[in-house]
């Protein structure tokens, strides 16, 4: 309950990641918010559970490396502005090499209960098929690539603007028990130890150069989901490609990809370098299902079991779930919305996650971290203040917000697309050459650029978080009582 002193809440539609921490950054601000989501009332193709940030595709967060790699400073930023996201994922983490995977089961629950549990947050579960009029106030859209297709043509009808759409794939997982530990063996590449791992956290399924071009040739030839009609010319987003795509683009195409063997050395033979590698990593805590890495797919369900059972190691393999393919819709957001990610034509209105046209879990819920916090912002008399572009958090709401080439271009295709976030979206910084080093190239000068880029990001951000405030409510004092 709120008292007669307390802001009018914000409204978010949507509880998956982006919408989650949307409705967390509100409430930790001190304003009521009511998060809205419509399952179990109406189910997506893609999500098996009625839970909260339930996780469709892959359990990876991707790299936790924040000195070297822009997705692990971006969880870095994340963490320093109080990230519910981050908080469950570094709280059920499993191990996986140089990446932050997550149990999944565990990582929903967490969201759900420091949501469910903080005074200020209201859960309704409903549909909402319009995008809210003015009487709502301030509203977060966080609906994701799965918007349904009435909440999808509302918003096209009042923005004018046709919603761009790509096809993303599922990867199928593999009950570890099914497993021949015979043929794999585990090893994280290069052995590199990442957050809880232990540097031997990918299981690794070795292939013969007749092993793979078998491989090749049988997903090239397998029988794969047809597509709808409206569907036809909707295209995948390249860092999500399916895997027999892939395998479409040039034999040798999966060998420099998923499937490349560097960084790996079968202990049973270690004198023999393998042609090919398909490695799994740990989907759960207990550690009894393995995710297919890259392994995205659109083969019907027979097709892959048949030519996934032919990867040495997996040849008994039993699936406790098949890959699948889903729709993503996406705006077309330079165009659309502000710098604070407000709608242009509806400013009480904001959009927050996949929907705006970034992709990747944790670039999802950067965005509706800020789009909470703008939010909040607004609502206690603030003027909304970007992050830095500097940082990664403003790199990548530059990219959905800044000017694209041709995003305000009145003809023409429109070439905007969906973006992880990296090193190329951030202004450059010039790197001078250590004193007493006659040669500073290569590797070494990259990975210096690199550190200087993170270390400016780190600097920059925490200075932007002191001038718009932090989180009132720890994370901490909110998941503690999880398993309650």
């Amino acid at each position: 309950m709120t008292s007669s002193a307390d802001p009018p809440p914000i409204h978010v539609v949507g509880a998956g990641l982006a919408g989650s921490e949307a409705a967390w950054q509100i409430a930790s601000k001190g304003v009521p918010v009511i998060l809205h989501e419509m399952r179990p009332i109406r189910r997506t193709e893609a999500h098996q559970t009625d839970g909260l940030a339930e996780l469709v595709c892959s359990n990876s967060f991707r790299s936790d490396d924040a000195d070297l790699n822009a997705v692990g400073l971006i969880h870095a930023e994340m963490r320093m502005a109080g990230s519910l996201i981050m908080a469950a994922a570094d709280r059920h983490q499993v191990p996986a090499g140089g990446a932050l995977a997550v149990d999944r089961e565990g990582f929903s629950v967490a969201v759900g209960t420091a949501l469910s549990s903080h005074p200020l947050v209201t859960i309704r579960r409903e549909e909402i098929i319009e995008p809210p009029g003015e009487d709502w106030g301030l509203t977060v859209i966080a609906t994701g690539p799965l918007t349904t297709p009435e909440l999808a043509n509302s918003i096209r009808a009042l923005t004018g603007a046709d919603e761009l759409a790509f096809f993303d794939a599922i990867a199928p997982i593999v009950h570890a028990e099914s497993i021949d530990m015979d043929v794999a063996w585990r090893q994280s590449r290069y052995d590199k130890a990442g957050p809880g791992g232990t540097g031997a956290d990918y299981l690794n399924c070795p292939m013969t150069k007749e092993d793979y071009e078998a491989f090749v040739a049988a997903l090239v030839a397998g029988d794969k989901t047809s597509f709808k009609e409206w569907e036809a010319n909707t295209p995948y987003f390249d860092g999500c490609l399916p895997i027999e795509v892939m395998a479409e683009r040039g034999p040798e195409t999966l060998r420099f990809g998923p499937m490349k063997p560097v960084g790996l050395t079968d202990p049973r033979n270690p004198a023999v370098k393998p042609h090919a590698i398909v490695q799994l990593r740990q989907d759960n805590a207990l550690g009894t299902l393995w995710n297919m890495v890259g392994f995205q797919t659109k083969l019907k369900y027979a097709e892959q079991v048949r030519i996934f059972r032919m990867i040495p190691g997996l040849a008994q393999a039993e699936f406790a779930r098949l890959g699948g393919l889903h729709r993503n819709t996406y705006l077309n957001s330079p165009k659309l919305l502000d710098a604070s990610l407000r709608l242009k034509i509806r400013p009480n209105l904001r959009f927050a996650g996949q929907i705006t046209g970034c992709e990747g879990y944790v670039e999802s819920a950067a965005i509706g971290l800020l789009a909470g916090r703008f939010a909040a912002a607004e609502r206690l008399g603030f003027t909304p203040v970007p992050p830095p572009p500097t940082t990664a958090c403003g790199a990548l709401l530059a990219h959905v917000t800044g000017g694209h080439i041709l995003a305000e271009a009145d003809e023409g295709p429109r070439s905007f697309q969906p973006m992880n976030v990296n090193f190329g979206l951030f202004p450059p910084i010039e790197v001078k050459k250590p004193e007493g080093v006659k040669r500073f190239r290569g590797t070494e000068k990259a990975q210096a650029k690199k550190r200087a880029l993170t270390a400016r990001a780190r600097a920059d951000f925490a200075e932007w978080l002191d001038a718009t405030k932090t989180c009132c409510r720890t994370v901490d004092a909110a998941l503690a009582g999880e398993g309650d």
